[in-house]
């Protein structure tokens, strides 16, 4: 369990906060690409780690994320008028460029330089993959460009979503670093959902529900290896890389794409639950592909022009007690995404940790907190940049692969735990 203040620390994340300003060392997923798809097309309101912004995309394709206000009388910029080369607000004219610059105070005269002297807050913003991407924190401490597999691989190889989820980001994150629940929350899918489907993995996670973890330090994260029994001899492992301080990875089944999460804060009480699904050697085919719209697998689906999940906690999930009852699904709640999302909002926003009674299965659950606790107070108190900042950290792999009993996947695993383009993941 954890004490109240350091599950403050933890789930804090707004301006001066430790882990607020731990966040901001980072380049984090900020909006889906086909949210600004032309040219002066509509702004959009961007809400994260607390902070009120507005993002944008000029006339020449320039990107922009910008305080949402204007520093005149603090109108909403999404009022705005998109247009050459800038967005203009529709009470007085005052115009800002994507730097968050202003450009013109048309009340005051050229000649002034008035408008030289105002300039919103703004943060970079670029486009890799299908995600549009922000650094939050001082401008000469900027990291270089993230580089994520799912992300650099050719764009029929991969497909990202995102949906808004009702509680706190970390403990939206620790359901993504708990193998053992799968075994039971999700075992109605196992062999039913089109994107795991068919997978030898399968039923070593459906006979076996105790499994043993075995939690490693890496540079980044963790390796959070959960092991299962399976044939004689031989125990089938599944490695889950997290990587500081909200990216996982799924450990894939057969030759179905290989899918992960980043949990990013919106405030205190929201995050953004993004999902990625990824093959690193062929294209997606066109049913896989079609099931994630449609919101299989991790995915879900939406209430209609929002990325609010259909199901959601104004209706109760859509849960189905006919179909819990039956086993149709475990918790009567529909889809591996709304499953965990529905019992990590019934928790309550921010959940009280101190009550807590963890047992040997949240190891990598307790690590985690461990190590962000660590290098939150590290950046607060000495300035050290936290692990998950360099790139190099970010080429890692999940992998699920069946060993002998004599053999640990920490002795025999390094190579499927590491990016090696063109090859295909470790999988079974």
């Amino acid at each position: 369990m954890l004490r109240k203040e350091q599950n403050d620390l933890l789930t804090q994340t707004g301006p001066g906060t430790p882990m607020g300003d731990m966040f901001r060392c980072y380049w984090i997923p900020a909006l889906l690409a086909e949210e600004l798809p032309d040219n002066d097309c509509a702004p959009v309101r961007v809400k994260l780690l607390s902070e009120r912004l507005l993002a944008f995309r000029d006339s020449e394709g320039r990107y922009g994320l910008i305080d949402e206000f204007c520093a005149h009388r603090g109108v909403s910029l999404w009022f705005g008028r998109n247009e050459q080369g800038g967005l203009r607000c529709p009470y007085h004219g005052w115009k800002y460029d994507h730097t968050g610059q202003c450009t013109e105070v048309p009340s005051e005269p050229k000649e002034s330089g008035y408008c030289g002297k105002i300039k919103l807050k703004s943060y970079p913003l670029i486009k890799i993959g299908d995600i549009l991407w922000t650094y939050m924190g001082p401008a000469e401490k900027q990291p270089p460009h993230p580089e994520w597999e799912f992300a650099l691989v050719p764009s029929e190889q991969t497909f990202t979503s995102k949906r808004w989820q009702e509680c706190n980001w970390l403990q939206a994150m620790e359901g993504g670093i708990d193998s053992s629940h799968v075994s039971w929350l999700h075992s109605g899918n196992l062999n039913s959902d089109p994107l795991f489907k068919g997978a030898r993995g399968n039923k070593y996670n459906m006979s076996d529900a105790r499994p043993f973890f075995e939690v490693t330090d890496n540079e980044g994260g963790l390796f959070i290896g959960a092991r299962r029994n399976a044939e004689e001899g031989h125990y089938y492992w599944r490695i889950t890389p997290w990587v500081m301080p909200s990216f996982t990875m799924v450990p894939p089944r057969g030759d179905h794409p290989v899918h992960g999460h980043f949990w990013i804060p919106i405030d205190d009480e929201n995050c953004w639950a993004w999902s990625f699904d990824y093959h690193p050697v062929r294209a997606l085919t066109t049913e896989e592909r079609q099931a994630m719209i449609a919101g299989k697998g991790i995915h879900v689906a939406y209430v209609p022009g929002t990325y609010r999940p259909l199901a959601n906690k104004d209706n109760d999930y859509l849960m189905d007690r006919d179909a819990q009852r039956k086993g149709i699904t475990y918790s009567g709640v529909e889809g591996i995404a709304m499953q965990d999302a529905s019992l990590q909002e019934s928790m309550g926003p921010i959940v009280d940790r101190s009550k807590e009674n963890l047992v040997s299965t949240d190891n990598g659950i307790i690590m985690a907190r461990h190590r962000l606790l660590k290098a939150a107070r590290a950046l607060r108190d000495k300035g050290v940049v936290p692990p998950g900042v360099d790139p190099a950290h970010h080429r890692v792999r999940s992998a699920a692969i069946v060993l002998p009993v004599d053999k640990s996947y920490v002795d025999v695993a390094e190579e499927a735990l590491t990016v090696i383009s063109g090859k295909a993941p470790t999988s079974v």
